[in-house]
């Protein structure tokens, strides 16, 4: 594999392009050997549709379009930004505002957190954001499968 390997794409601000993001990453990391059904396919599924949602949902149509990257670089560290041309960026909201949502950073944090990632914001030229989230790449998150509920 090489040092550095980079996709992205570029969506519709359109709530069926949450989908078509998940399932572009999902291809995309396959390819990169990230095997379907592991925790880690598991949890940066659910990052890339907090983060597509968010773009999508907090732009208010200001931005037509969002792009989301991916690298691997030196298969130490994957980063997957979302970018978006509006300029608010993303924000913790008190707990009392949260009851029905508002609970996706929340979310994306907590993952990356329990990865041994984080998270970060950075602006881009025409005053838009990228959300970015850095996680370890390692043989270990790429090939352990899925934990699964059991009980009642």
């Amino acid at each position: 594999m090489a040092d550095h390997q980079e996709a992205s794409v570029t969506l519709p601000s359109d709530p069926a392009s949450v989908a078509a993001a998940r399932r572009y990453v999902a291809d995309v990391l396959g390819e990169w050997g990230l095997s379907e059904g592991t925790e880690a396919a598991d949890s940066i599924r659910l990052i890339v549709s907090e983060l597509a949602t968010n773009s999508v949902q907090h732009t208010f149509g200001q931005s037509p379009t969002f792009t989301v990257e991916i690298r691997l670089e030196r298969e130490e560290w994957l980063r997957i930004g979302v970018t978006d041309s509006h300029p608010r960026w993303p924000k913790r909201l008190p707990a009392a505002v949260q009851q029905d949502n508002g609970r996706g950073m929340v979310i994306i944090r907590w993952l990356a957190a329990e990865a041994g990632g984080r998270l970060s914001v950075s602006p881009t030229e025409d005053g838009g954001k990228t959300v970015w989230i850095a996680l370890p790449w390692t043989a270990t998150a790429a090939g352990a499968p899925a934990r699964t509920a059991t009980g009642c």
